[in-house]
């Protein structure tokens, strides 16, 4: 999966077209991340009591994760591009190239 934690992405498609965010956590396994403030959902949880004695529960907002094909990687113009990899000559790692302006991200 070419999106990592901490990228800034660009949702292309879906009710939340348009909106940029940072991807807070990703899943590779299920080809999904977790986009701060994009895909929002109300959550009822139960009522229940802590040590304390405080309740909690009620509706809680939350993200939801939405699938990799409906994001693109900003890249450091601001841009969206779609990545790709290139071997770094010094360390021999592969390195994330945006494909649109050919930096590194």
């Amino acid at each position: 999966m070419k999106v990592h934690k901490g990228d800034t992405v660009l949702v292309i498609s879906g009710k939340d077209k348009g909106a940029k965010g940072k991807v807070i956590q990703a899943y590779p396994t299920r080809n999904k991340v977790l986009v701060e403030g994009v895909n929002r959902i109300k959550k009822h949880t139960a009522v229940s009591r802590n040590e304390r004695g405080a309740s909690s529960g009620g509706i809680v907002t939350q993200e939801a994760p939405i699938h990799v094909s409906n994001v693109m990687v900003v890249d450091s113009d601001g841009n969206p591009t779609r990545i790709g990899y290139r071997i770094d000559a010094e360390t021999g790692k592969k390195v994330r190239v945006s494909k649109r302006n050919g930096k590194d991200i």
